[in-house]
């Protein structure tokens, strides 16, 4: 350790230490001590300057405080300092060598702040004056610059002396473990150091001296090492109570906060991953039921992490418990509305529970992300035969009930419309073209469809607000319905006024039971309703683009 120390220049005027370390060197290389133990230079510089507290730059000590301005001795150019500053109970002549001391040590002229310091120290004892403050900070401030200059043995004589007149004073003796250590004299700088820290705690040099002295004395003395130590004197409480560690501030509780809470994070992301990773583990082992509790305790974890809760949705579709899977898609795609794998897992647990029109209405999302998802195209295909049959079953088939259409008297309310061409008779049909009511609008739009007359359909919808549309058919919407309003609209409205036609989809799509109904639709009757879309984006407009029509389109095919 301090064997391998290279001693500075003793006293600041340039000539060798006298004292020798033969001894030392010799004990050595008996013990093979190795350069680990050396004490670390910015350490001892720490402690010559009064650097002893967890972030401190504390200067020699001293007082240094006053206003006045004076030419600096050895400082930088235009630095000033007030020399003649009082200290203490020192006469103004001393005050001001021991203010030129510290001037001279700020700035590293270590030699010259010595000679100030031992002169301020001759002119206290020729004073005749009784200070035992004043003298123990100059006996204090030499021992530094003793320190400074390598000078281990001087440096021990002045804190000593410096102790003897303010025992327990904390930077005499923080100087005096550093040159002990320095000496290699391990024991006493241990007691030095463990005494430094009853005074006050908070002393990072004095702990990282303690924890390297440690070692060494392990390595040296063996297990009775504690045993050869000198007594360490106990610090009365009333030297302790003036330098107990101040609360922390309120910026210091919050970087330990936000470093606990980094800290968490990181054990909690660690503990998060694997446990991830041991539930995908047990998944491709199909051990789903092991799986499900890692995806339980990862979601303690993370509550807010989208894949664990898809992941988990499959264990529950795989083990049947549809519905706690229906719950996990739907918080997932909460997290991200988006989610298509959420959207698919959904459609199955919603199948698993014999809701088609959810589980269809999730697999056209899906496929309208990505139309290449072959299991959810095949997929839609077997529920839409399961949809039919369920509506089928729940609604027997009964005899359509005829309903008499009542000629409306009023001229302007009622049209002649002649047949087309599939009409069954050659007669003109009469409807009521501003119907007031969904009962009125049925009666009217039976009328024409049951003699396919989408002529007169047209100019029905013509006449009839778009918005009252899915309205009027909330009771009687059925595919057949769908098909022939498309008709008409395709045939008659298109060319005429393409926006009312705009309008009506926009709206028609709005209407109860409207997807259940397009899923019914037959292969031809899409077909019609996609070449419906074709010609209305081919129209110029002003009133919608191509874009709005294609958006459109994607609620209907």
């Amino acid at each position: 350790m301090g064997n391998a120390h290279k001693k500075p220049h003793g006293r600041g005027d340039g000539g060798p230490h006298a004292e020798s370390n033969s001894s030392h060197h010799e004990h050595r290389r008996n013990r093979g001590t190795s350069d680990k133990y050396k004490v670390p230079q910015d350490s001892k510089e720490k402690i010559a300057n009064g650097s002893s507290k967890r972030g401190s730059t504390a200067s020699v000590q001293g007082d240094q405080s006053g206003s006045g301005k004076a030419t600096p001795v050895g400082g930088n150019a235009g630095e000033t300092v007030n020399l003649d500053a009082p200290c203490g109970a020192l006469p103004p002549p001393l005050s001001r060598l021991k203010n030129e001391g510290n001037l001279l040590f700020k700035n590293g002229q270590f030699a010259d702040a010595l000679e100030k310091y031992s002169q301020a120290i001759q002119g206290y004892t020729d004073s005749g004056i009784d200070s035992p403050e004043d003298l123990c900070i100059l006996y204090s401030n030499r021992a530094a610059c003793y320190l400074k200059d390598g000078n281990s043995q001087d440096c021990i004589q002045d804190c000593t002396r410096a102790l003897e007149l303010q025992p327990f004073s904390l930077k005499p003796l923080l100087r005096r473990a550093m040159a002990y250590e320095s000496l290699e004299r391990y024991r006493k700088a241990y007691v030095d150091y463990k005494t430094v820290l009853q005074i006050d705690v908070s002393v990072q040099a004095a702990h990282d001296s303690v924890n390297r002295i440690t070692r060494l004395l392990i390595e040296q003395d063996g297990a009775e090492w504690r045993e050869k130590l000198p007594e360490i004197p106990l610090v009365p409480l009333s030297a302790q109570q003036h330098r107990r560690e101040e609360p922390p501030s309120a910026e210091v509780l919050q970087a330990r906060a936000e470093k606990a809470a980094r800290d968490a994070e990181r054990k909690a992301e660690v503990r998060f991953s694997a446990l991830k990773q041991e539930g995908n583990d047990f998944v491709k082992k199909n051990q789903y039921q092991d799986a499900l509790g890692k995806y339980t305790e990862c979601l303690k974890l993370k509550p807010e992490e989208c894949a664990i809760y898809t992941n988990r949705a499959l264990c529950y579709l795989k083990l049947e418990r549809f519905a706690e899977a229906k719950q996990d898609c739907d918080a997932a795609l909460k997290l991200e509305p988006t989610n298509k794998k959420a959207f698919y897992r959904r459609a199955m647990a919603n199948k698993g529970l014999k809701d088609y029109l959810a589980c269809s209405s999730d697999l056209q999302e899906v496929l309208q992300q990505d139309p290449n998802v072959q299991e959810a195209e095949k997929e839609l295909e077997e529920v839409t035969k399961l949809l039919r049959q369920s509506l089928a079953s729940a609604s027997p088939n009964k005899p359509r009930k005829t309903v008499p259409i009542t000629e409306v008297e009023d001229d302007e309310n009622v049209t002649a419309v002649p047949n087309s061409k599939n009409s069954c008779k050659g007669e003109d049909i009469s409807i009521n073209l501003q119907p007031a009511s969904a009962y009125e609008f049925g009666q009217s739009l039976n009328t024409a469809r049951s003699s396919g007359n989408t002529v007169a359909c047209a100019e029905l919808l013509a006449s009839t607000a778009p918005e009252m549309l899915p309205q009027f058919l909330s009771t009687q919407l059925d595919g057949h319905t769908i098909s022939f309003i498309m008709q008409a609209l395709h045939s008659h409205l298109l060319e005429k006024d393409p926006y009312l036609v705009y309008q009506h989809l926009n709206h028609l799509h709005t209407a109860d039971r409207f997807s259940v109904v397009l899923m019914l639709l037959e292969k031809d009757e899409r077909h019609h309703m996609t070449q419906l879309f074709e010609h209305l984006s081919a129209v110029q407009s002003t009133q919608f683009t191509k874009n709005d029509v294609q958006n459109l389109a994607n609620k209907y095919i």
